[in-house]
């Protein structure tokens, strides 16, 4: 199918606009990537399923289509072995994903594990919200959180806000614990997947040297491996992101495996919790030319 015929919110997929229109663009909203083949039988039956399910959530998502014959080095970097393979790509990040045709209800169960009903609110109610929260000190913000809480228990929603506002605070292990009793459809959010790479970097500096020291470490042996990954998450969590991703490739670039491939979740983790998004474009490609 060109792209010319392609309902709204449906897109062909190459090589050249991959980093805008996936990675970058699902910073925003979400894409559905299906990998197809003019050959496939199964992709004749799960491509205008898939469709269907973009008009009808009118916005929710785009969905992005690669031909995987025309597109192999695409194809290649997701590992695709067989087709249809569809990955849900969400804040630059693969989240979720199947192999296969599966029946109409089973696909809106897998979207609806991750994507949210778009629901706007009135100019003037956002307007107002906008005004709160930007007046609002984290304290202040924890106070409401709580009490909205104890109003509305079965509101989980309430309780994600509470783990952002408790995090913000420094106060790690309420955070944590807030954020592991929500519900499966919110532990997926993005806002949640950010929080739980900010937790674990955060976990990784307990008890860890001090920033002079393990920079004497890694300035003294090129190949401690251990001091260098702290280097990282330290220089990271003081805002100095470059610095911080230097680091971690470094490391994939020279010891991959280490650490059961510490270096590439460090980086991941690090793309989730930064909001500039050219450094996190440009950190994304080099390290898939490391890796592929």
């Amino acid at each position: 199918m060109n792209a010319a015929s392609h309902p709204d919110h449906v897109f062909d997929v190459v090589q050249e606009s991959f980093e805008a229109e996936v990675l970058q663009a699902s910073l925003t909203t979400p894409v559905l990537v299906d990998f197809w083949a003019t050959w496939c039988e199964p992709c004749k039956t799960l491509g205008p399923m898939l469709e269907k399910l973009a008009a009808d959530y009118n916005g929710a998502f785009r969905l992005g289509k690669v031909d995987v014959d025309t597109q192999q080095e695409l194809a290649g970097m997701f590992g695709i072995r067989s087709v249809p393979t569809v990955v849900l790509v969400k804040d630059g990040q693969v989240l979720d994903g199947f192999t296969g045709v599966l029946p109409e209800s089973q696909l809106r169960e897998f979207l609806s594990r991750h994507l949210q009903p778009l629901e706007a609110a009135p100019a003037a109610e956002q307007t107002d919200e906008v005004s709160e929260a930007a007046e609002e000190t984290p304290e202040q913000a924890i106070t409401r959180l709580q009490q909205a809480i104890a109003a509305e228990p079965n509101k989980p929603e309430w309780k994600l806000e509470l783990a952002l506002a408790l995090m913000r605070m420094g106060h790690i292990d309420a955070a944590e614990a807030e954020l592991t009793a929500l519900p499966a459809n919110l532990s997926t959010d993005a806002r949640a997947i950010r929080l739980h790479n900010q937790i674990d970097l955060a976990r990784a500096m307990e008890d860890a040297p001090e920033l002079a020291e393990l920079q004497q470490r890694v300035a003294a042996d090129d190949a401690d491996w251990a001091a260098r990954d702290l280097l990282g998450v330290r220089l990271l969590l003081q805002g100095d992101a470059t610095a911080a991703l230097d680091q971690f490739l470094h490391i994939l670039q020279h010891a991959r495996q280490w650490n059961d491939g510490q270096a590439k979740k460090r980086l991941l983790a690090a793309f989730a919790t930064l909001d500039d998004a050219e450094l996190v474009s440009r950190y994304r490609r080099r390290m898939a030319s490391l890796l592929f």
